[in-house]
């Protein structure tokens, strides 16, 4: 059964994010704040990148770097795939496994963006349990992507 649904109706709107020349301290604040292990990188309001608690880690502090001193570009993963608000869950599920991602940045038709959807959100809204599971198993055994 096919998964209609659309991103819009399941993704996180409006994500604080981040620009690539705010200090990492910024990023990490709002994981904090957020409950989150993620920010997106934006100039305006077009994705340019995303930062993950990961990033900050395995970029920066196994580096021997001191987060306070460096900015988000120093961490941040570029060229991001992004998903349109209108697309469905299915083409979401299918960017997800094929990426090997968790999450991605949603867009509008600007390519603006509006929010943010996890495999968790698409989980708890899907009826279809079958499709999410095998995606999360594949992102789960594929190597690490930073």
């Amino acid at each position: 059964m096919a998964n209609t649904r659309k991103i819009r109706d399941v993704m996180t709107p409006s994500p604080a994010c981040v620009s690539q020349t705010d200090n990492i301290g910024d990023a990490a604040k709002i994981m904090a704040r957020e409950d989150t292990g993620v920010v997106p990188v934006v100039d305006g309001k077009k994705v340019i990148g995303m930062v993950t608690d990961r990033d900050i880690v395995v970029r920066l502090i196994a580096e021997g770097k001191d987060p306070k001193q460096c900015r988000v570009d120093e961490a941040m993963t570029k060229g991001v795939k992004t998903i349109r608000d209108d697309a469905t869950v299915d083409d979401a599920l299918s960017l997800m496994g094929g990426a090997n991602i968790r999450r991605t940045p949603v867009v509008n038709d600007r390519g603006e963006l509006v929010g943010i959807v996890s495999i968790g959100d698409i989980s708890v809204e899907a009826k279809d349990g079958g499709k999410v599971g095998k995606t999360v198993e594949s992102i789960s055994q594929a190597p690490p992507n930073n």
